[in-house]
């Protein structure tokens, strides 16, 4: 999450945003999760998803796992941060649950 007004609505507070470092996380692509406009992350061997990386207080983590919901799973992952490979997690819905990507 991203958006300071999301995260302030359902953490009731966006300070972890503020010390947020911009991340990438290499072989996973933004998809949406099927019959919603919510998006999920899909193995992708060359795709690769930008974001953030930050340390998330464990009441505000509390309040995120409930906003997300039971659908999705707390995901352990590797992503790039100012050249270091650092451990981190992500939301991410089980992948049958995805739309599939458009073919060319």
């Amino acid at each position: 999450m991203t958006d300071p007004a999301l995260a302030r609505r359902i953490a009731g507070e966006d300070a972890f945003l503020r010390e947020a470092r911009p991340a990438l996380l290499p072989g996973w692509r933004r998809a949406r999760l099927r019959g919603t406009p919510y998006p999920t992350l899909v193995r992708d061997a060359r795709g690769a998803v930008h974001g953030v990386v930050a340390e998330v207080p464990a009441a505000v983590l509390r309040r995120l796992s409930a906003y997300e919901g039971p659908l999705y799973r707390f995901v352990r992952v590797r992503v790039l941060c100012a050249g270091a490979k650092l451990a981190a997690r992500a939301w991410i819905a089980p992948e049958r649950r995805a739309t599939r990507p458009r073919r060319a």
